[in-house]
């Protein structure tokens, strides 16, 4: 259901027929949204990526919030974790199928942003 805004007799906005669970957008950014999420997916582009390399990719983000994110990702069915039999066992990470659909618009995101100024301005 689309939401419809319109000015009451006082002038005061006023929205109808709101939605009542989150939009597409909302809904896409529950999934994509979080801290470093994004980044680790870009960093999967390529293929198979260690855990400790991935980590020094992911420049700034703690190997914990790394682990909490790849873990909500698979969850997600955007990463498949997979353990190797070696010695010493060695965890790689890849993007699936279904996480690959989002690095179009993270591609897009990366060239939006590298299009604005370098400068925290509201211009």
């Amino acid at each position: 259901m689309r939401a419809r805004v319109e000015d009451d007799t006082k002038g005061r906005r006023q929205v109808y027929e709101a939605c009542t669970e989150p939009c597409a957008i909302e809904r896409g950014m529950r999934i994509i949204g979080g801290k470093w999420t994004g980044s680790i997916l870009w960093h999967l582009k390529d293929g198979p990526v260690r855990f400790n390399d991935l980590s020094r990719m992911v420049g700034g983000a703690s190997k914990k919030m790394i682990a909490e994110r790849l873990r909500q990702l698979e969850a997600q069915g955007l990463v498949r974790r997979e353990v190797m039999d070696t010695a010493p066992i060695s965890v790689h990470y890849e993007i699936t199928k279904r996480g690959r659909t989002a690095l179009g618009f993270l591609d897009a995101l990366r060239e939006w942003s590298e299009s604005l100024p370098q400068h925290n301005s509201d211009a």
